[in-house]
């Protein structure tokens, strides 16, 4: 399974986003929103924001509890 996450240069809450999601088995792409003025524009105080199943699930910090909701409860 794959999430997106978005990120900022020096974010240390997507380093702990990354690790959590990776954690339960997720394949991780990382995006930076620093040099794209769209998704700046749409995620600048949000990061990290984290994509699965084509939605935006978290932003800021993720809920491990929902996470795993939405991981498993997903069939």
């Amino acid at each position: 399974m794959n999430a997106i996450l978005y990120t900022r240069t020096g974010c240390h809450l997507c380093d702990e986003a990354e690790q959590l999601l990776k954690e339960h088995g997720l394949k991780v792409e990382k995006v930076s929103i620093d040099n794209d003025a769209t998704l700046r524009e749409q995620f600048d105080t949000c990061v990290p924001v984290v994509e699965i199943y084509g939605k935006v699930r978290f932003r800021g910090r993720i809920d491990p509890i929902l996470l795993k909701r939405l991981l498993y409860n997903s069939n």
